[in-house]
């Protein structure tokens, strides 16, 4: 932009990722929510843990704070009388880069396996959702150089989830099918 003066001024826009996964994960609360209301589950998103170091009484705010640990996966609950974990992953790029998923999430999602828990992540990834298996996801991890997911490896392997814009992004029959595959001999 030309200025009097011959000032010249640039505007340099800053793009923000913070927020990136809001939107997949306003989604599955609502789809959570659905399944509470129906009883067909009972999943939570996890609160992060954090500890007030300052607090406003007169306007009843938190005015200074910080974590007080990493947060593992984002949503916990039980289905059919088995324990789930899962955390909303969600990537612009043809790829889901592995950076995307902290190390303490990666140790985590070993522990629940571990334990027998169900784990996986949900992804949004090209306008589409897929549930993948945590088992899947370490397997990947583990047998490649590669520092991101391709596309093609999650829809190979994943679970291509329906949206429903009163629903949200309905991932119980993915679950289900995870039972049958990986579950159902630990269980009986």
């Amino acid at each position: 932009m030309n200025y009097p003066n011959k000032i010249n001024k640039t505007y340099k826009k800053t793009i923000s990722y913070a927020n990136r996964g809001m939107d997949l994960e306003n989604l599955i609360n609502q789809i959570n929510e659905f399944y509470l209301e129906n009883n067909i589950a009972v999943i939570y998103k996890k609160p992060t843990p954090i500890q007030v170091v300052k607090y406003d009484h007169n306007s009843n705010r938190i005015t200074d704070a910080y974590y007080k640990t990493q947060s593992t996966l984002d949503y916990n609950g039980i289905y059919k009388g088995y324990y789930i974990e899962f955390d909303a992953k969600n990537t612009n790029k043809n790829f889901l880069p592995i950076a995307n998923i902290a190390i303490h999430q990666i140790k985590h999602m070993r522990k629940i396996i571990d334990h027998k828990g169900i784990c996986f992540l949900i992804i949004g990834i090209n306008t589409e959702f897929y549930l993948l298996s945590a088992t899947k996801i370490l397997k990947f991890i583990d047998s490649n150089e590669r520092k991101s997911i391709p596309y093609k490896f999650i829809v190979e392997n994943g679970y291509k989830l329906n949206y429903n814009y009163l629903k949200g992004v309905d991932y119980i029959n993915a679950v289900d099918n995870l039972i049958k595959e990986n579950y159902e001999k630990i269980k009986d």
